[in-house]
């Protein structure tokens, strides 16, 4: 990085920098890009089938119908409305 894009941002983010201050300001952010540049180098693909994460169909349950709570007792607590969870408004 040089000193005219240190510059560049410290204008867009209005940051007022002494001399002294940017020299360090600029050493740190050379420091950082070298840094992101390093991290570039490895790659970051995904593979599943490294990540041992392997479900197979047959070991997932089966996906039987059953009956759920009755509604009365899951809103007996609650104000309802036509058998909806009333909401209050939080945003206009």
């Amino acid at each position: 990085m040089d000193i005219v894009t240190l510059d560049h941002i410290c204008q867009l983010s209005k940051l007022n920098f002494s001399e002294d201050e940017q020299k360090s300001m600029l050493g740190q952010m050379t420091d950082i890009i070298e840094l992101m540049d390093t991290i570039k180098e490895y790659d970051i693909t995904y593979d599943d089938t490294k990540d041992h994460n392997e479900i197979g169909y047959d070991d997932l349950r089966k996906d039987i119908p059953q009956p759920s709570f009755p509604t009365e007792k899951l809103q007996q607590n609650t104000s309802p409305r036509d058998n909806c969870y009333v909401v209050p408004k939080m945003m206009e």
